[in-house]
């Protein structure tokens, strides 16, 4: 049986039953550093040690009525740590798996391209470009590029000159201009 700070650990484990907090304290203070030395062994990983050695005494706090005041805490507190270690492993080994899985998804699934994203975003804004220009203009406009109409079939359709057609998509296209002008790298590299 252990004595800590000159009062043996069976007494620590009664006193803590009963709600002792300096009882507790004391009892951290004791094990703390070479629990995160041990779990450290496990996960080579000081600082995550550090955080699963807490979370038992957490854990620990929490049960602290349920003891029962026979044994040694030692053998339980480094065999929960131990478990506690292997457990992190285990969910790490897990984590890192699905992080390699995504990592390979993303580099091959079109979801994950933030190009669609930008694009996305640079069609709301085109669309909201043609949405402000004038009638006629956008139903050229339209008629031009979405349709891919050729400037002669357009002013046959509509029963206006050729010139006018001209006119009405280098209006469009000036307007365009300027509501997407924080996308011209893009437009250009999209060929738009």
């Amino acid at each position: 049986m252990q004595i800590i700070r000159g009062i043996e650990e069976k007494d620590l484990i009664v006193r803590l039953k009963s709600g002792d907090q300096t009882a507790f304290e004391l009892l951290f203070h004791f094990y703390y550093p070479g629990l995160v030395l041990y779990s450290s062994q496990f996960t080579a990983d000081y600082a995550e040690a550090e955080e699963i050695v807490q979370d038992f005494f957490v854990r620990f706090w929490q049960k602290h009525q349920q003891l029962i005041p026979s044994g040694s805490l030692k053998n339980y507190f480094f065999s929960s740590v131990k478990n506690s270690s292997l457990n992190y492993l285990k969910h790490k080994k897990i984590e890192d798996r699905y992080l390699k899985e995504l990592i390979d998804l993303s580099s091959s699934h079109l979801v994950y391209d933030p190009d669609l994203y930008v694009i996305s975003e640079l069609q709301e804004k085109i669309k909201n470009g043609i949405d402000l220009l004038p009638e006629q203009c956008r139903k050229i406009f339209i008629m031009s590029r979405i349709r891919g109409l050729k400037n002669e079939e357009i002013a046959s359709e509509l029963s206006i000159s050729k010139r006018t057609v001209e006119t009405q998509i280098s209006k469009a296209l000036k307007v365009l201009r300027v509501e997407l002008k924080d996308y011209v790298a893009l437009l250009l590299l999209l060929g738009i």
